[in-house]
Parts: C-alpha cells; sequence; structure tokens
C-alpha cells in the first residue's frame, strides 16, 4: 500500500491520477511555489505520463526522474521556461500520444473482428426495399 491507502495499481504512472469517471490527468507543482501546473486530461495513462514527463523535464532537467525516459533522449532542457509555455509543451505531447494510444486501441479492436453498432453498413434510404422471401429459412423467427 502507498500513502493515504491508495494501491499502486491506481496510479500506474508518476505525476498522473484517474478521475471518477475514468479520464486520466495529469499536473505538476512548480517548483519553490505552491501552485500547480495543469497538464491535461486523457484518455489513457501513458499520454498522461507522457505530459508530465515533458513538463518535469522543462522543470528540472536532465536529472528527472520520468516515467518514460527513452522518450527523451537527445532533448534539450528549455532552460528558463514560463508554465505556460510548458504547459503548451507538455499537453502537445500528451494530445499527439493519447491520439496514437486510442487510435490503437480502436486498430485492436477492430483486428479482433469485432465491430462498434455503428461501423455497421447502412441501409440506402433513397433506394426502394426488396420484400422479403416469405419461404427463407430465417433462424430468428419462431417455427
Amino acid at each position: 500500500m502507498e500513502r493515504g491507502g491508495k494501491r499502486k495499481s491506481e496510479r500506474p504512472y508518476k505525476g498522473i491520477r484517474m478521475r471518477k469517471w475514468g479520464k486520466w490527468v495529469a499536473e505538476i507543482r512548480e517548483p519553490n511555489k505552491r501552485s500547480r501546473i495543469w497538464l491535461g486530461s486523457y484518455s489513457t495513462p501513458v499520454a498522461a505520463a507522457r505530459a508530465y514527463d515533458t513538463a518535469v523535464f522543462y522543470l528540472r532537467g536532465p536529472s528527472a526522474r520520468l516515467n518514460f525516459p527513452e522518450y527523451l533522449v537527445g532533448e534539450a532542457s528549455g532552460g528558463d521556461m514560463s508554465s505556460a509555455t510548458i504547459r503548451k509543451k507538455a499537453i502537445e505531447v500528451g494530445a499527439r500520444v493519447d491520439a496514437i494510444e486510442t487510435s490503437m486501441t480502436a486498430h485492436d479492436t477492430a483486428s479482433s473482428g469485432f465491430k462498434p453498432c455503428w461501423f455497421e453498413e447502412k441501409p440506402d434510404l433513397n433506394k426502394k426495399p426488396e420484400p422479403e422471401d416469405p419461404d427463407a429459412d430465417d433462424d430468428w423467427r419462431e417455427k
């Protein structure tokens, strides 16, 4: 158990938390201040964690403890950036990762053979319907 009775599985990455309705949010405290920088709300924990990593890297430099250090290799720290600039950069990264993560999830769903109901073929409403064959063997009809 972590501090406050929170289980580790509820916060898989540093700097993020999950809202009651399932969205993942990221925020970070500004150094030597009581204020926080809001980093956005995301569909996936990875996107929120990447937004946090971006912000902590720009705030604390290369010595920052990151969730995904392999993704910031070769980045130059921003020096003395405003909180608005840090927020903007973090949200850009988070949004990009969120789009990739959610599209991968949608791709995995499509490749598994599952089709969402809104993906079904829609009938042409300008075309006259063809009469049903009364002799056809339909499984849904009781015999």
